[in-house]
């Protein structure tokens, strides 16, 4: 079967060489670590010198400010990230602004941020947030955004990605 999926981004909480050396130039990494308040910039750094030999873009979840310090290729907001600073940083003209929503009102607040894709979730996965697919529909034509599904996504359904017309995927075990 023919597949329209042009990127696929990958969530990591942590440096593993292993399986960052598996990804291809299609995957995006998205390095996010909820559980430490502190991040270790020595991880990051390690994450970015993979990924630039691998020629993979790499993301910051949650900071902007170190992301364009470190010369990173973009940064992922989360949901419940409804800060507006961003907007008055000065950063490269390559550097990108991704975010996640689960509602419309959510959505509408990316949009606000100006963020390039949207990540709606969660498609798959019977989570609170869970949207299942017809919902996941209804709601990304709700915007003109760049829709990136997230949740739930497996090796068993991701054919059933192809006929919501998304061409980028978002998980972690995926790819694990």
């Amino acid at each position: 079967m023919h597949t329209n999926i042009k990127r696929k981004y990958y969530f990591i909480s942590k440096f593993d060489t292993n399986n960052l050396a598996k990804q291809d130039s299609k995957t995006i990494i998205i390095y996010r670590n909820y559980q430490n308040k502190k991040l270790d910039i020595s991880s990051i750094l390690k994450i970015k010198k993979l990924c630039k030999q691998k020629n993979i873009k790499f993301f910051l979840s949650n900071n902007i400010k170190l992301a364009i310090k470190l010369d990173l290729d973009g940064v992922y907001l989360p949901s419940f990230n409804n800060n507006m600073n961003h907007l008055s940083y000065s950063c490269k003209k390559k550097f990108e602004i991704i975010g996640s929503a689960h509602n419309l009102k959510e959505i509408r607040t990316k949009e606000l941020q100006k963020v390039n894709k949207i990540f709606l979730s969660s498609i798959f996965k019977k989570n609170k947030n869970y949207l299942g697919i017809n919902k996941f529909k209804l709601l990304s034509n709700l915007t003109k955004k760049k829709i990136v599904a997230l949740g739930g996504i497996s090796i068993k359904n991701k054919k059933m990605i192809n006929i919501l017309n998304v061409k980028y995927f978002a998980g972690i075990s995926f790819f694990e």
